[in-house]
């Protein structure tokens, strides 16, 4: 029984040294995964209005970028791809030519950087007419026809040497066909990173932006993504694609999903990553650049809040920043 004033607990907060010692949650590069954009016009980085001090890379520019991550100590970086109009189509062909620009971008940077993980999105909304996750007809996303062509993606992304494969198109027994497609190439080392919490959620604004799949209006995914009032349905979509042979699990958006993580770490004995996604992290820099915020601090505390809800790694714009803070402190 805790007295007053025999017990004070604030003596435990007196002085940085004792804060430190007995912090229960820490942040470590170990735990950070950088998204970077990857775009056709060679020699040029170009600014992204949408994402405060964020840019889109040529391949070769990735090249030097990924270098700065691996010296930082980042193990992991995933790498989306801006695809020219042109090349868009209503099936989506273009996901799996093995000749496109995510398939040069990852065989280049696995060539220049080896000891680096390469993890690359399976989803067809960079490559659609339309802007949706997968294959449209009569107005309805059609499961089947689109794991059909989702497979074709993961194989051509693994043949590029990517290590592991992202599925995040939300649909329906996509995680074991696409397992059984790599192990049928001897793929078997490829892992699948399943999107498998991935909600309907106006945060992911900014990146349909840059990725060119809003298409100037709101797209509605909410027959494919799920339902922000749901937690039981997380849960099962969760069992269903670590059955079906995921090897990691995505909950995604962070911040406003930190129930979701929690509850999901505590249910299941398997490794949760988070994404804190573009209109997250642009919300954060863009006050801080209004002076509403220091950046620094608020960037930590809130992936301490991913780590404090049980998340194994993150996935944050913020990785390099925040890796270069960590080895000067």
């Amino acid at each position: 029984m805790f007295t007053f004033p025999s017990t004070r607990l604030r003596r435990r907060r007196s002085s940085q040294w004792i804060r430190n010692l007995t912090s229960e949650i820490s942040l470590s590069v170990n735990d950070l995964v950088l998204p970077l954009f990857v775009h056709n016009n060679e020699g040029t980085i170009i600014p992204i209005p949408e994402l405060p001090d964020i840019k889109c890379y040529s391949i070769n520019a990735l090249i030097s970028i990924i270098k700065e991550a691996k010296a930082l100590g980042i193990n992991a970086v995933g790498i989306f791809p801006v695809i020219d109009e042109t090349l868009k189509s209503e099936n989506a062909a273009e996901a799996y030519n093995p000749d496109n620009l995510i398939c040069k971008a990852v065989h280049t940077v696995k060539s220049a950087v080896p000891d680096i993980g390469i993890i690359a999105d399976v989803a067809l909304d960079p490559y659609t007419t339309h802007g949706h996750d997968g294959i449209l007809q009569d107005n309805q996303i059609k499961n089947d026809k689109t794991i059909l062509i989702v497979c074709k993606q993961a194989i051509a992304l693994a043949k590029a040497g990517c290590d592991m494969v992202a599925p995040s198109d939300m649909m329906d027994g996509r995680i074991g066909k696409i397992r059984n497609a790599l192990d049928s190439q001897n793929f078997h080392d490829v892992s699948i990173l399943s999107y498998a919490v991935k909600y309907c959620s106006s945060f992911y604004a900014p990146f349909r932006k840059i990725v060119g799949s809003s298409q100037d209006h709101n797209i509605d995914k909410s027959s494919y993504h799920m339902d922000y009032r749901n937690i039981r349905e997380a849960i099962s979509e969760i069992e269903m694609d670590i059955n079906e042979g995921a090897d990691f699990i995505m909950i995604k958006p962070g911040m406003p999903y930190l129930d979701i993580i929690k509850t999901a770490t505590g249910r299941f004995n398997f490794p949760i990553f988070a994404y804190q996604v573009s209109g997250e992290y642009a919300m954060i820099k863009a006050a801080a650049n209004s002076r509403l915020l220091n950046y620094d601090k608020t960037i930590y505390e809130s992936l301490i809040s991913f780590k404090r809800a049980g998340a194994s790694a993150i996935f944050t714009y913020a990785a390099l920043d925040v890796a270069r803070n960590l080895i000067t402190v």
